[in-house]
């Protein structure tokens, strides 16, 4: 099994279990004893075990452990100039890439670090295949902690928490969109590359009082949806990836060739190439390529000597157990395609104007989805990879689904502080009366547990009850914070 094929998360199992053959010591041969393996972090950002308590030689430290597939993530990951890892005090790795003993954190202090396939048990094979079952066993079995209590509430009285949790939840995505705005906006002024590190730019940032006027230029906003959009079509698997290729390919080198005829090839050409995804044309014989493969190969040669951000790897991307039609490399058909309407077809002015115009929610949601509706066409219509066909037809690159969680996720909450910004109150109101009257496709695992586990029957069709479920299951459900949960302080007396 390759290494780049496994996913940490089964590496979190083992080091929980912390079931190794023989004495750990470090890559400078010092003895190492884990006292207490810590909390993994369940939070977004920082590293994976808290307070956790590990004896490095003769001495006990108690702060964090940071686990990585490669001893390089340390550095690939940004780490280095993170001081949410400052706290680190072992660096664990199932392969030392680097050659390197130790890590640095930002404050320049030294962590020492630990191979550990050299302590597993069995073979790699075998451990990561357990760990696997593990972590699925553990997701399959997980249930709601009042499953078998909570008929005690009024379906009354659950909706109305759904709904407030639902309001909540469409806040802190606007929250959070607002602060990316304020980066982006902040970089495009200081003209840099999007850092390594996101949230911990310098003083003068966080001291940084904003104004509408700073916002008044489109590319900001262009960026903000782009990288945004392109998270949400990376699922589970790719999100974060996909968020990065977004913010190296930015919009301002995409600008270059905006008055392009060809400017989807173009984009294509940019994604798949930076991304690592296309093939070694000049290694290949002709007919074990397409001309399409050749087309894209050609362009980034007369292209790619103006970009000077960073690429990727065809390693860093999942394809195992994904649906075909979820491939990185569909959604990157139908990214491109969405960045050509943003572009050349006035995307964002469009959606403006159908706030403006339009007062029926119901008339508003189908006018935006068709906005972002990607039907398939071209070679990724009957390709799912590269010099590969498909045994059947694709008919969207990006299908009703997909553009609902577009439209929740990130559209509205972005026109509603776009709209704010620019005191366009009346229109910041029609975006929240469009979010809570919202009907949308589609469900997930998490979604249908909540129903399920509170009696909600169809509640979830309705965005505002649909979010407020996922907020409850991933806030309190799972950090198990029943006595927080209104539901769980009605049931847990």
């Amino acid at each position: 099994m390759e290494n780049n094929k496994i996913n940490e998360k089964f590496l979190y199992e083992i080091w929980k279990k912390q079931d190794f053959e023989k004495v750990l010591l470090s890559q400078e041969n010092e003895k190492i004893t884990v006292v207490d393996a810590g909390t993994q972090n369940t939070e977004l950002g920082g590293p994976d075990f808290k307070n956790a308590r590990v004896k490095i030689g003769n001495i006990t430290y108690q702060g964090d452990v940071e686990i990585d597939l490669f001893h390089s993530d340390w550095k690939g990951h940004g780490h280095f100039l993170n001081k949410k890892y400052n706290k680190v005090i072992l660096h664990a790795v199932l392969n030392n890439n680097s050659n390197e003993h130790f890590v640095l954190t930002q404050d320049g202090r030294k962590v020492q670090s630990i191979l550990l396939e050299s302590f597993l048990k069995k073979d790699l094979r075998t451990d990561i295949q357990q760990a696997i079952l593990s972590e699925r066993e553990k997701r399959l079995n997980h249930k709601m902690p009042c499953s078998q209590l909570n008929a005690t509430v009024s379906k009354k009285e659950k909706l109305a928490y759904m709904f407030d949790l639902g309001f909540a939840r469409f806040r802190h995505k606007r929250e959070k969109m607002m602060q990316r705005l304020k980066e982006i906006t902040y970089l495009a002024e200081l003209n840099l590359k999007e850092p390594i590190i996101r949230y911990d730019l310098d003083e003068n940032f966080n001291h940084r009082k904003f104004v509408s006027k700073d916002f008044s230029n489109k590319t900001i906003w262009h960026q903000l949806i782009w990288e945004s959009i392109f998270e949400a079509l990376g699922y589970t698997n790719n999100k974060d990836i996909m968020r990065r290729l977004a913010e190296a390919a930015d919009i301002r080198f995409f600008n270059e060739f905006i008055n392009e005829e060809e400017f989807v090839l173009i984009a294509e050409t940019v994604l798949y190439n930076v991304a690592g995804l296309v093939p070694e044309v000049e290694s290949l014989p002709d007919e074990e390529t397409t001309e399409y493969t050749r087309k894209i190969y050609q362009q980034w040669k007369k292209i790619g000597s103006k970009y000077d951000g960073r690429t990727f790897h065809a390693a860093n991307w999942h394809f195992f157990k994904l649906r075909p039609q979820n491939f990185p490399t569909i959604r990157m058909a139908g990214g491109a395609r969405l960045l050509n309407r943003m572009l050349k077809e006035n995307l964002i002015e469009n959606i403006i104007a159908l706030f403006k115009k339009t007062n029926n929610p119901r008339r508003l949601a189908s006018d935006l989805r068709t906005l972002f509706l990607v039907k398939a066409q071209g070679f990724w219509k009957k390709h799912f990879v590269f010099d590969q066909p498909s045994n059947i037809e694709l008919k969207y690159f990006i299908g009703m689904s997909r553009v609902d969680e577009i439209i929740i996720n990130i559209i509205l909450p972005i026109m509603s502080i776009y709209f704010e910004i620019f005191n366009k109150h009346d229109l910041t109101k029609k975006v929240l009366k469009l979010y809570l009257n919202y009907y949308q496709i589609g469900d997930n695992s998490v979604v249908i547990e909540v129903t399920n586990t509170l009696g909600l029957d169809d509640a979830a069709k309705r965005t505002v009850f649909h979010q407020g479920m996922i907020e409850l299951f991933k806030e309190y459900c799972t950090k198990e914070k029943c006595l927080e949960c209104s539901i769980g302080k009605k049931v847990f007396v």
